[in-house]
């Protein structure tokens, strides 16, 4: 049996990776943060609590387990700090997962996948591509993302490790964090408040996060090297996925446009070429926007009763 080591696994993505993962002939070890609880209790999975950004614990980890394959996908991403600050965790995070690949290798670990992000390209050139599109981040979360990429390919070239970069583009879903965008307005049109938005006309791709997690563990098995986007490869304006919620849910009367203030990092257009990922990788997805937007707002509607009774 595949013996995995998964980090993030009670996190946004993560959680849904798990359900996949479980579905296949693998033996399971999930890593979750001392300050997070696990609420999982499925018995297919072995749980590990630990600081990965103690490199102690990483090194009692990787040599407890010494797990044939590693989904690399804990990071520094607390909503509305990840991209202006957190500048020593995004440090930590090179540095702690640097040394989780040198020990992978070492332990004769034969597959590795990390998680990149699309504020790795250079956001002016609006339309991403792996091997085409410039690499200028305008974050410091995207630099280190970045460099971390670089390291990442260039170790798996020299000690000839199977590793390949998922890179992330924009993800909506269950789970998601209740202060960003798509979460944001669902709830607040549940609720019957004002959903405050910027102007709306940024152009984006969303993947639903049960596609991403589907395509990154896709992209696990698959013997496809070096980073590949992780998007629908079909992009909307904001104000579209907006009025689209307001629609379902009967509340446009509630959507506010221009009332907050575009992001630091806007830009008209951001979209990925996702030739790697469907022509390589052979992905494609089972969910599209507005399928993703109806199960979104229902799993919203559940948590809100739930916190009634």
């Amino acid at each position: 049996m595949k013996k995995i080591l998964v980090t993030g696994a009670t996190g946004f993505i993560g959680s849904h990776c798990l359900q996949l993962l479980l579905e296949r002939d693998y033996e399971i070890h999930a890593v979750f943060s001392k300050n997070k609880e696990n609420k999982n209790n499925t018995l297919n999975l072995n749980w590990h609590k630990a600081d990965l950004l103690d490199l102690n614990e990483v090194r009692d980890l990787m040599a407890r387990i010494q797990p044939n394959y590693l989904l690399h996908l804990a990071w520094y991403c607390k909503p509305g700090k990840w991209v202006t600050s957190g500048i020593n965790d995004n440090l930590l995070w090179v540095q702690s997962s640097l040394e989780m690949l040198r020990l992978f290798h070492k332990y004769e670990g034969t597959r590795v996948v990390m998680t990149g992000s699309c504020n790795e390209y250079d956001w002016n050139h609006g339309y991403c591509s792996e091997f085409i599109t410039p690499k200028l981040p305008n974050t410091f979360y995207g630099t280190c993302k970045h460099s971390l990429q670089i390291l990442f390919d260039r170790y798996s070239s020299e000690v000839d490790l199977s590793s390949a970069w998922a890179r992330l583009f924009f993800i909506f879903g269950p789970h998601e964090d209740p202060s960003r965008l798509i979460a944001s307005v669902i709830l607040s049109i549940l609720r019957g408040e004002p959903a405050l938005c910027s102007h709306g006309k940024q152009i984006r791709d969303y993947l639903y996060v049960k596609d991403v997690a589907d395509a990154v563990i896709t992209l696990l098995e698959s013997d496809v090297t070096g980073p590949v986007n992780i998007a629908s490869g079909h992009p909307v304006a904001l104000k579209e996925i907006i009025y689209n919620i307001a629609d379902k849910l009967d509340g446009k009367n509630l959507v506010q446009l221009g009332t907050l203030p575009a992001a630091i990092n806007d830009t008209p257009l951001v979209t990925a070429d996702i030739s790697r990922l469907s022509e390589e990788v052979g992905w494609q997805p089972k969910y599209d926007l507005d399928q993703g937007l109806d199960e979104t707002i229902n799993w919203w509607r559940n948590q809100i009763n739930i916190g009634k009774n």
